[in-house]
C-alpha cells in the first residue's frame, strides 16, 4: 500500500501502477483515496463500540444456555457474573439470538423428513396437528412465562 502511495506521488496513473504491481486498478484507486483522505495506508480502527464480551466468554455462555435451555436470562446473567463478566440481559439475549436456535442435527433432520413427507397432505390433516405455539404447559409454576431456547 505504501508503494502504491509512493508511485502515485511520483505522478503515475492508476492503470500504470496496477500493471506494474499486478494489482487490480480498483484496489489501487481505493488505496489512493484512503491515503488522500486520511494521510495513511495503515488499517484504520473499526467503527463502533468494541464488544463487551470476548469470544471465549461468548462460547461459554452459549454452552451454558444449551446445557440448561430452561434457564432464564437472569440466571445466565448470574452465571456470567461468577466469571467476572457483567452484561445486561438484553445483551445476553442478543448474543444467544446471533448464535441461532439450539437444534441438533438429528432434530433438524427429523423436522425436514416430517416436512417432506407431509408436504402434499390435505388441509384437513394439518387441522389435527398440535402446534407448539398453541400448547399451554405449566412446568415452572402457575401461569409463569419461560422462554426455552
Amino acid at each position: 500500500r505504501n508503494l502504491i502511495a509512493e508511485r502515485y506521488q511520483s505522478g503515475e496513473e492508476y492503470k500504470i501502477i496496477s500493471k506494474a504491481l499486478d494489482i487490480p486498478w480498483n484496489t489501487v484507486k481505493t488505496v489512493i483515496i484512503k491515503w488522500r483522505k486520511y494521510g495513511t495506508t495503515e488499517t484504520l480502527p473499526r467503527a463502533g463500540h468494541p464488544s463487551k464480551i470476548d469470544e471465549k466468554t461468548r462460547r461459554k455462555l452459549v454452552r451454558e444456555a444449551s446445557k440448561s435451555p430452561t434457564a432464564i436470562l437472569k440466571e445466565l446473567q448470574e452465571f456470567l457474573a461468577s466469571t467476572d463478566c457483567v452484561l445486561h440481559v438484553t445483551t445476553i439475549s442478543r448474543i444467544l439470538h446471533m448464535n441461532g436456535p439450539f437444534l441438533t442435527k438429528k432434530n433438524i433432520q427429523a423436522r425436514l423428513k416430517f416436512a417432506k413427507t407431509n408436504i402434499k397432505s390435505p388441509k384437513s390433516t394439518w387441522e389435527n396437528v398440535l402446534w407448539s405455539d398453541e400448547t399451554k404447559v405449566e412446568l415452572f409454576g402457575h401461569n409463569s412465562k419461560r422462554y426455552v431456547w
